[in-house]
C-alpha cells in the first residue's frame, strides 16, 4: 500500500493517506508530552513500544468483538487504520484512585473504586481537554445520546477486558483514555491507541508506575517502563 501525504501530526503521532481512501497509515513518534504538551521530551525506541504494545492490545480487542479501526500493523512504527471522524469527547475510565481525580476531589491515592468510574473530557488541547458532563456532550453536538450511551457499553467492556488481560501479566490497570471515531458508514469504532501513554499500569506486587507517569513525576527509566509491558505482553499475553 503507497503512502500519500500526511494529513495531520499529534503529540504522539502522524497519519497519513494512503492508495485507499477508507485506510490511513500511523506512524508514531518518539514524542513524550505531559500536562498538556507543556512537559515535553524525545526518547529513541518510544514511539516503536506504543505502536506494538497498541497493535497487540487492539488485535486482542478485535478478536473479542470490540470494534475498533485497527487493521494491522505493518513495521516496528507503523500501523494502518480505518479511516474515522473522531467524537471529540475522550473517555477515561478509572479503577483505582489516582491522578487527576486526587487533586479535583481531595481524595487518596491508591482507593480501589468499587465500581469503573467513567468521566467524559472535552478533546481540545486549547482549552487542556477539560472535565464535561454527558449533557454538555449532548447540547453542544459533540455527541448524541445514542453515541454516548453506546460508547459507555463499549468501554466498560474493554475496561473488563483489559483488566483480565493484564492480571494474567501482574500489572494493575489502574486507569485508561479510549477515543472513538465513526467511519463513513456511520458505525462506532474505538480509535487512536492503548499504550503506557494512555493508561496507567502499576506492578501488581510491588506497585511500581509503568506508565508515563515515570515521565510526569520525573522518576526515570521512562522507556525501561515501556519495555517491561511489551515484555510482559510477548512472555504471558494472548
Amino acid at each position: 500500500m503507497k503512502t500519500g501525504s500526511m494529513l495531520y501530526e499529534g503529540k504522539a503521532k502522524k497519519m497519513y493517506a494512503t492508495d485507499d481512501p477508507a485506510v490511513l497509515l500511523v506512524d508514531y513518534k518518539n514524542s513524550l508530552t505531559a500536562f498538556n504538551a507543556q512537559k515535553k521530551a524525545e526518547m529513541e525506541g518510544k514511539g516503536r513500544l506504543n505502536n506494538l504494545i497498541s497493535s497487540r492490545l487492539f488485535e486482542y480487542l478485535n478478536k473479542k468483538g470490540i470494534p475498533t479501526h485497527f487493521i494491522e500493523r505493518i513495521d516496528e512504527t507503523r500501523q494502518l487504520v480505518k479511516k474515522v471522524n473522531i467524537i471529540p469527547v475522550e473517555v477515561v475510565t478509572r479503577n483505582i484512585t489516582t491522578g487527576t481525580l486526587c487533586r479535583r476531589l481531595g481524595v487518596e491515592e491508591g482507593m480501589i473504586l468499587p465500581s469503573p468510574l467513567v468521566e467524559y473530557y472535552l478533546k481540545s488541547d486549547e482549552l487542556g481537554d477539560p472535565l464535561i458532563l454527558e449533557d454538555h456532550a449532548i447540547l453542544f453536538n459533540w455527541s448524541t445520546r445514542e453515541e454516548l450511551d453506546k460508547i459507555r457499553e463499549i468501554t466498560l467492556k474493554v475496561n473488563q477486558l483489559l483488566k483480565e488481560y493484564f492480571e494474567k501479566l501482574d500489572v494493575i490497570l489502574v486507569d485508561f483514555k479510549l477515543e472513538f471515531g465513526k467511519d463513513p458508514e456511520g458505525n462506532l469504532l474505538l480509535s487512536d491507541e492503548i499504550s503506557p501513554d494512555t493508561c496507567r499500569f502499576w506492578d501488581r506486587s510491588s506497585g511500581e508506575k509503568l506508565d508515563k507517569d515515570r515521565f510526569r513525576k520525573d522518576l526515570g527509566n521512562v522507556l525501561g517502563a515501556y519495555q517491561e509491558i511489551w515484555s510482559r505482553i510477548t512472555s504471558k499475553g494472548e
